[in-house]
Order: C-alpha cells, then structure tokens, then sequence
C-alpha cells in the first residue's frame, strides 16, 4: 500500500462540480466562424502559412512552429480563411493577438493523416510528431509536450499522471477520465517510454469516484504494467504539479528547482489523451473537452472545436439572460474574458457564465490587519503579505528575494483574507512589470553587445588593411634583396667612363658632319658661277668698308 503525503496550506471552496456531470460529453455544433489565435502555448507565437481566400482542410497545419519552444496550430474544420489579424484573445491582459480566422464550409473534410506504432518508431520522430500535431499541456500551463517528453535515459524514475482536477467548477477531466480511460492510459505508457521512466503513478482526487472507477477498471485488463491509480484528499491545489508530486511521491521540489532534477515529470490526463491521438492515429490537437457551467440552463461538458467563438459556444447550454461576464478557467485562477467573442484555445478548460447572483461584486479592499491568514494556506510556504507590499510599492527587487516567481497564483490566500485584498493580482501585475523590464534590459543588453560588435569589426578591418600593407612592403623588400648586384673595381670605373667619354665624341661627329656645307666639286658650273659672283661682291663691299674708315 503507497504511502500519502500532505503539503503546508490549502483551502476547501465548494466545489460546484455535480452540475456538470449529470450527462455525458456531447460534441459541440461547428461554429459559423473559427477564430484560431497562433500564440496559444507556452514560448514563440507559431507563424502562419496560409492565405487569405485559401481554401484549408482539416488537420492541416496553418501556422509553422518557430524556434525550439513553440508547437504548430491547425485548421479545426475545413473552410475559407477569412482574415489574417489582430484580435482580442482570452487572455488575463486583455490585449489583441494575431488569430486566422476561418469560415467553415460544413464538409469537415480531412487532411490525409495517419498513425505510427510508436514501439517501433524513433524517440526522436516521435517527439517531432508531437510538435507537428500540436500537442501541449491541457492542465492550463500549455507546455510544448515534446519538450517535456525528452529526458536522458534513466533519469526520470517516476512520471506523474494528474488527474487531481482541484479547481471549482471544473469536470473536462473527470469526464474524460469516465469516458475515454483506455486512450488516456495508451497516452501515459507512451509518455512513459518517451521518459524511459520505471513507474506511473495517477492521482486523482476522492471526489471523483467514477473516474477512479473507470481508471483503475482500465488497468485491471493487465496491458499496462507499471501503473497505479492513486486517490488522494480533495483539497484545493491538490491539481498543482508540485503538490500532487509531493502528495503521492512525498518529494518536496524547493524552490527554483524543476521536478525533474528530483527524477519526477508531470502530464496532465487530457495531454495524455491527445498524445495518442496523434501518435495512433495522427490526429492534431484540434479539439478539446470545455466545461460549460455557471448562469446556464444545462451545465455539462462539450468536446470543442478549437477557435470555437465562446458566446457560440456558451448558447448550446442554453444561457441565462443576467450574465454579465465570462470566467475562462475556474473561480480561484480563472480569468475574465474580454469579449464573449474569443476563440476557445488550448488553454480553455472550463467558461463560467457569472451573474451577480453566483459571483456578486467583491467587498471593498481594507487595509491589511497582518494576521498572517494567508501565509497559513500558502502551498509553496511563501510570505504573501510581504509580496503584496513590495507590489504595491513597486519594491520589485524585494519581491523577487521573497520569491515572487514561485506564486501559482492559486488564489487561495485572496480567499481567506478577511480584509478582502486582491492578492494575485498584485502578484500579476509585478511580475509583468518585472519581466517588461527585464525584457528592457536585455534589449539594451543586445544593443550594447551589437555596438561593440561593430566596433570591434572596424578596428579588425583597420588591422587587416594594416597588415595586408606590411606584407606587400615586406614582399617589395625581399624583392630587391634577392636581386644580384656585381661588385665594381676602380679600373672597371675608369673603363665606363672612357666608353662614355669615346661615345660622346662619335656624336658630336655625326652632327658636325650633318652641318658642313657639301663639297665644291659636286656643284654644276652655274651654281659654281652663282658663289663666285658671290664672293666678289663680298670682296667689294669689305674694301668699300675699309676705304671709308680710312678717310675719317
């Protein structure tokens, strides 16, 4: 018999849980439209690769995985993508984020799509196919599945199914558990293998007695081995994955330290079911089990298209006229929908119509009266009120070295706080201004490293230049050195200068040669007769001359 454990804290809200579980999942009619947000897991927003007026089949993949932690998104139904924009998304902030929209065209006609044995197929590949399918955490943390399906062999000793499903309101679980146990169970063995881990252990909490039923009935056919379905005590955050390791394995996971540092990894049932899905029978995650509850006139759980329009979706339970909002999630960590319009993503487990009858406007916030209240229920045994005043001094340090990061954000101590403070939402708003700046800094940290890159190339290229010129210098320089030179003696000099000397006066040869007047006797008479008249008029003209200078 496996011994159970406790963790510090919890509270016992009621449950509101049998509304939901009085018929069985019934699948949800197809949307007029499917509004397919392309962020809907934890890490890199996927990246769409489709047109608009295209024309899609189901199971095909319409936005690309990026980067190591991202998961592909699918086409839910066959249609016409319609639009490729922003748009509200169900998400605490509030804030618009790129969808696809796709306008069903009534065929749900099929990609071709087909399953491996994964026995006889690689680890590798099956991880691949996990990421190409889609497949994330369902518990509400929407974790790539294929990252977490990875470990070095023999590390991981015990895998954690969670079936605990701790939150009001929520069934999606419970009935899936009821329902569809032996996929569920398929699942976990081929996470199990993934893992190469020794044992599976499923929790699940005591009020829940036909799923434990249904588990364990699934089990008694002996095909998997290495399996125990485990029922542990309703208390509210039972489903959280370090209180659940710690209930049924007794191992504390401390703080900033991953379970699986511990030999220990966590699925949820519904990721289970879906990785077999895909695996046997090469199914996307285009669907999942939405719990629809609250102001309605028949709560239950519906099997959903994912993109399915919530005010679509919420009609079919036949909805009351004074709901005034929607709660994605449950009541303690659940969120408020910005638009009655959103898509059901991943992440949607439970839609809650609230109406001021079932959720009535908050008491007035007081001041703290520091009795201490809500570090008593505290599961991960942290100082609430000191995180609270930190928040709200805007003291982010501080609130980091309290451990603000290890908060689950599970509500429990806005639950019992008497002055009726909204403590996870102080939480929220820290840490998102903490990560804003963190993103900041590290902007700027990349700014500063690219600067100095540059830098640091302009000098390297100033250095190269420099030493491309040293080598040609360098090279001239060996040049003339390797040039003979032959040693001259003074009588070798005496004899240049007199080669010289003798060369200068053969051309001052040549050019008197050039200019003497040409030989008499080469002339014709008449030109012979022409110079001596010549000459005898010089001749007069001289003695006329020196006759004149006499007489004076």
């Amino acid at each position: 018999m496996r011994s159970i454990f406790t963790f510090k804290g919890g509270v016992h809200p009621p449950t509101h849980k049998s509304e939901s579980t009085q018929s069985a999942i019934m699948q949800a009619a197809t949307p007029s439209k499917l509004v397919i947000p392309l962020h809907q897991h934890a890490g890199i927003r996927s990246k769409p690769i489709v047109q608009i007026g295209e024309r899609v089949l189901k199971g095909q993949i319409i936005g690309r995985p990026e980067g190591r932690l991202s998961a592909a998104v699918h086409a839910s139904s066959s249609g016409i993508v319609s639009a490729i924009d922003l748009q509200l998304v169900a998400h605490h902030s509030g804030l618009p984020d790129l969808c696809i929209t796709l306008i069903p065209d009534g065929k749900d006609e099929w990609i071709g799509h087909s399953g491996v044995d994964y026995k006889q197929t690689p680890h590798t590949e099956l991880r691949h196919l996990l990421r190409l399918a889609g497949v994330v955490g369902l518990g509400g943390a929407v974790f790539p599945s294929d990252i977490k399906a990875y470990s070095n062999k023999h590390k991981i000793k015990t895998m954690v199914l969670n079936g605990a499903e701790c939150e009001p309101y929520i069934t999606c679980d419970d009935m899936l558990m009821r329902e569809r146990a032996d996929d569920i169970l398929r699942g976990a063995e081929l996470l199990r293998e993934l893992l190469y881990a020794d044992e599976i252990i499923i929790g699940i909490e005591d009020n829940k007695p036909e799923a434990i039923a249904a588990m364990r009935q699934s089990l008694g056919n002996g095909k998997h081995q290495h399996m125990e379905v485990i029922s542990v005590p309703t208390v509210y955050p039972s489903g959280g994955a370090k209180q659940l390791i710690r209930i049924l394995t007794g191992i504390e996971v401390a703080a900033g330290v991953r379970s699986t540092e511990k030999g220990v990894q966590c699925f949820n049932v519904a990721t289970a079911y879906s990785a077999w899905r895909a695996i046997a029978h090469g199914e996307p995650l285009l669907s999942r089990i939405v719990t629809i509850t609250g102001n309605v006139e028949q709560a239950q759980n519906f099997d959903v298209l994912l993109g399915t329009p919530v005010d679509e979706l919420i009609a079919q339970a036949g909805l009351k006229p004074d709901t005034e909002r929607y709660i994605m999630g449950g009541p303690m960590m659940g969120v408020d929908l910005p638009s009655a319009s959103v898509g059901v993503t991943k992440a949607t487990n439970c839609i809650i119509a609230a109406s001021p009858v079932l959720f009535p406007p908050p008491p007035l916030e007081l001041p703290c009266i520091r009795c201490t209240r809500c570090a008593d229920v505290c599961p991960a045994e942290l100082q609430p009120q000191d995180l609270f005043w930190f928040a709200k001094a805007n003291n982010f340090g501080k609130a980091q070295d309290f451990h603000l990061f290890d908060c689950i954000e599970c509500g429990a101590c806005a639950y019992v706080c008497p002055s009726h403070i909204p403590l996870v939402q102080y939480y929220r708003y820290a840490k998102s201004e903490i990560s804003a700046r963190e993103q900041e800094s590290q902007a700027a940290e990349l700014a500063r490293e690219r600067h100095e890159y540059r830098q640091f190339r302009i000098e390297r290229e100033k250095l190269e230049k420099a030493e491309k010129l040293a080598q040609k210098e360098k090279a001239s320089q060996a040049t003339k050195v390797a040039t003979p030179t032959v040693p001259t003696t003074p009588d070798d000099e005496d004899a240049s200068i007199q080669r010289r000397i003798e060369a200068a006066l053969a051309r001052a040869k040549e050019q008197a040669a050039a200019n003497k007047p040409k030989n008499t006797e080469e002339l014709t008479p008449q030109q012979k007769a022409e110079i001596a008249e010549i000459d005898a008029r010089r001749a007069k003209a001289h003695e006329l001359v020196s006759s004149g200078e006499k007489a004076e």
